[in-house]
């Protein structure tokens, strides 16, 4: 069943890749305003997302959450091309590296996790501790960034997005990993908290996607959030993590990896899905063979007129 869950989280991974790229394209153009509800395409965007989320989601039902979220790091290889795609431009030769040095980092730190699946249970003290931790971090990071411009803030808005994402798949393994069978276990505010955790996460999307700085703004969801759920499995809901000393040189070997893509993707220039504005028409330069010919033309009657005035003046 462990398969299947990460099959299904493949494909919920690569739906919610491209259902990323669309709703950056709009985010831009209109930033993140109530403005994007009102273009299809961010809707478009918006549908195929949900749908790889549900996806996500079902893969948690089948697999323990250390093994279905580094699955959706590598649909990051995918999302940076699928951006530039809708700008109508080549991807970078950074752009790719990047990606693949955040993807491969990161998939090799998740791979260090060791896989053992047991039964997720959480008590309503921890979950209220675990979402107050989630808030404080979103609002640290909300704050900060009203301080910086470019990458640097993209990257802060997607800190706070990619926790509350994380807190999204953390409700969503306890709900359906324990569900075992029986229905009745849907009744808990876990679950009702679980779509408003969704709304707080794809708000806070669209203010990093807004920024302009895809690649970075993707990258840094993509590494904040399988991090902090990996965290929130071994710390509440008692997954395991390594504890061998050989791990520790290849888990810093992976974290450099994933820290020098995520700077080489923060050092590359904005996109933007407006075209730059046309500038304003240089007026024409009058000559006297100009004024001359307008004179001309102006008529007897505009010529009495102005000689008439010019006779005024002067006798003025």
């Amino acid at each position: 069943m462990t398969w299947v869950g990460l099959l299904i989280a493949l494909a919920g991974a690569l739906g919610y890749a491209l259902g990323a790229a669309l709703q950056q394209y709009e985010a831009v153009a209109a930033g993140a305003t109530l403005k994007l509800v009102r273009r299809p395409r961010w809707w478009i965007g918006g549908v195929i997302g949900f749908t790889g989320a549900c996806l996500h989601a079902v893969a948690l039902s089948f697999a323990p959450l250390v093994a279905v979220q580094p699955i959706s790091v590598a649909t990051l290889v995918f999302a940076v091309p699928l951006a530039a795609f809708m700008y109508g431009r080549k991807p970078y030769r950074a752009e790719i590296l990047g990606s693949i040095a955040v993807a491969v980092g990161l998939l090799w730190l998740m791979l260090l996790v060791p896989q053992h699946d047991v039964t997720p249970r959480l008590s309503n003290g921890a979950a209220l501790g675990f979402l107050g931790v989630i808030a404080t971090i979103t609002l640290v990071a909300q704050v900060l960034a009203r301080r910086f411009h470019g990458p640097a803030r993209a990257l802060l808005l997607s800190v706070g997005a990619g926790v509350v994402t994380a807190s999204v798949s953390t409700f969503v393994r306890v709900v359906g990993g324990g569900m075992q069978g029986e229905w009745g276990r849907l009744i808990h505010w876990f679950t009702l908290a679980v779509p408003v955790l969704l709304v707080c996460a794809v708000v806070l999307l669209q203010r990093s996607y807004a920024v302009g700085y895809f690649g970075i703004a993707y990258a840094g969801v993509q590494v904040i959030d399988p991090i902090t759920s990996v965290l929130a499995g071994a710390i509440l809901l008692g997954e395991p993590l390594p504890t061998s000393p050989s791990t520790a040189i290849p888990a810093l070997l992976a974290g450099a990896l994933t820290i020098g893509g995520t700077i080489t993707l923060g050092r590359l220039t904005p996109d933007h899905s407006t075209p730059a504005p046309t500038p304003a028409p240089v007026p024409p330069v009058l000559t006297s063979a100009t004024v001359a010919a307008e004179a001309a033309s102006a008529g007897p009657s505009e010529g009495a007129s102005e000689g008439a005035s010019e006779g005024a003046v002067t006798g003025q």
